[in-house]
C-alpha cells in the first residue's frame, strides 16, 4: 500500500497544479463587449479606438456586439443574464443609470445586477450662450438670469436625456429659474442656442458647437469637470462660481454581478495600461473624451453616487421619460 500512495498522491497534486493553472488563465477564448448603441454612435467608436490593443494585452479577441433598444435596456439585460464569468461585458455610460429610474420595469438593476470593472473614459459638459446674452463669465450669466422675472429658457437633446438632467441640477445649485425646451438630438440644440430660441445650453462639445464658438456665434462660459479640461484647455470651471457642481458624460465597463473578483482585477489592470496609453489618448481627445480610469470600488461608489443625484432631480422636477 505503502508504494501506491506515492503515484496517488503524484497524481492528485498534478490535478491540483493543472486546476490552478486553468484557473489563473482568463482569458483563455474571445471576450465579448455589448454596446447598449448602435455601431457609429460614440460608446462603439470608443471601444473600437480601444478594441485591438486591449485584445494584443489580454491575448484573446475583443468581439464588439452592438445591441441597440429600450434605452439600452436589451444590452443590459443580455450582459446582466450572462454568465458570470468575465467574458461577456457592458459598455454602457451614465444612461444605465438614469433609465432604471425613469422606467422600474427594464429587466435589470444598474448596481444589483453588475459588477463594475473600471470607467474608461470620459467627457465634459460644457456650458454655452447665445452671443446675445450680456455676459463673458460664469458669474456674470448668473446675475444676469437672476434679473430676469421669467427666467431663461435652455436646450436638451430630449426629455430626459442626460443633458436635462445635467442642466437641472446646475440650475438647483445655482439658484437659477429656467425653463427646459426639449429638442430631437445634438444639433437642434446647438441651432436653437446660436439662432436665440434658448440661452443656454450645457452639452459636451461637438465640433460644430466648437466652429460656432470660434466664430463667435456662442460664448462658452464654462466646463464640468473638477478641474480644467484638457478638451477644452483655455476654459474655466463651473464649479469656481457653482461650487461642486460637475458633470461628464463617462463610458465604463461592467460584469455580470458574481464575476470573480480576479477576473475583475485583471480586467481593471488591462484596462488602465490600454488607457494609458498616449497613442489612445491622441485619438480620443479629437471626440472630446479623455482616458478615466478607476477601481472597481471607486466605479461602484461613483454610481451609487449619481443614481441618488438623479433619482432627487427626477423626483424634484417630476421628470418623466418621452
Amino acid at each position: 500500500m505503502k508504494h501506491m500512495r506515492i503515484p496517488l498522491l503524484l497524481v492528485l497534486g498534478g490535478l491540483t497544479a493543472c486546476f490552478a493553472t486553468a484557473q489563473d488563465a482568463f482569458p483563455s477564448r474571445p471576450l465579448t463587449i455589448v454596446i447598449p448603441y448602435p455601431a457609429g454612435g460614440t460608446s462603439d467608436s470608443q471601444m473600437r479606438m480601444i478594441q485591438e490593443p486591449l485584445s494584443k494585452l489580454l491575448g484573446q479577441p475583443v468581439i464588439i456586439d452592438n445591441k441597440p433598444g429600450a434605452s439600452g435596456a436589451i444590452a443590459a439585460q443580455a450582459v446582466a443574464r450572462a454568465k458570470p464569468d468575465g467574458y461577456t461585458l457592458l459598455y454602457p455610460n451614465n444612461g444605465v443609470l438614469i433609465a432604471t429610474l425613469l422606467n422600474d420595469k427594464l429587466g435589470y438593476d444598474a448596481i444589483k445586477d453588475f459588477k463594475p470593472i473600471s470607467t474608461v473614459t470620459a467627457v465634459p459638459m460644457v456650458l454655452v450662450t447665445n452671443k446675445s446674452v450680456p455676459a463673458t463669465d460664469l458669474a456674470e450669466f448668473l446675475k444676469y438670469v437672476k434679473k430676469q422675472q421669467k427666467g431663461i429658457m435652455y436646450a436638451s437633446a430630449g426629455t430626459a436625456s442626460y443633458g436635462h438632467l445635467a442642466s437641472a441640477r446646475f440650475a438647483q445649485m445655482a439658484g437659477i429659474k429656467v425653463e427646459h425646451i426639449p429638442y430631437k438630438g445634438e444639433a437642434g440644440t446647438t441651432m436653437a442656442v446660436r439662432g436665440g430660441d434658448v440661452q443656454m445650453l450645457l452639452t459636451t462639445p461637438s465640433s460644430a458647437m466648437l466652429g460656432q464658438v470660434k466664430e463667435g456665434n456662442l460664448t462658452m462660459l464654462g466646463v464640468a469637470t473638477e478641474t480644467p479640461s484638457a478638451v477644452v484647455p483655455d476654459v474655466p470651471t463651473i464649479n469656481k462660481v457653482v461650487p461642486g457642481f460637475t458633470s461628464e458624460v463617462w463610458f465604463g465597463l461592467l460584469a455580470p454581478a458574481g464575476t470573480p473578483d480576479d477576473v475583475i482585477m485583471k480586467l481593471n489592470a488591462a484596462v488602465k495600461k490600454v488607457m494609458a496609453d498616449e497613442a489612445v489618448r491622441a485619438k480620443l481627445l479629437p471626440t472630446g473624451a479623455l482616458p478615466y480610469t478607476s477601481t472597481p470600488t471607486e466605479f461602484a461608489t461613483l454610481m451609487s453616487r449619481e443614481q441618488a443625484q438623479w433619482r432627487d432631480i427626477i423626483t424634484k422636477y417630476k421628470i418623466k421619460a418621452d
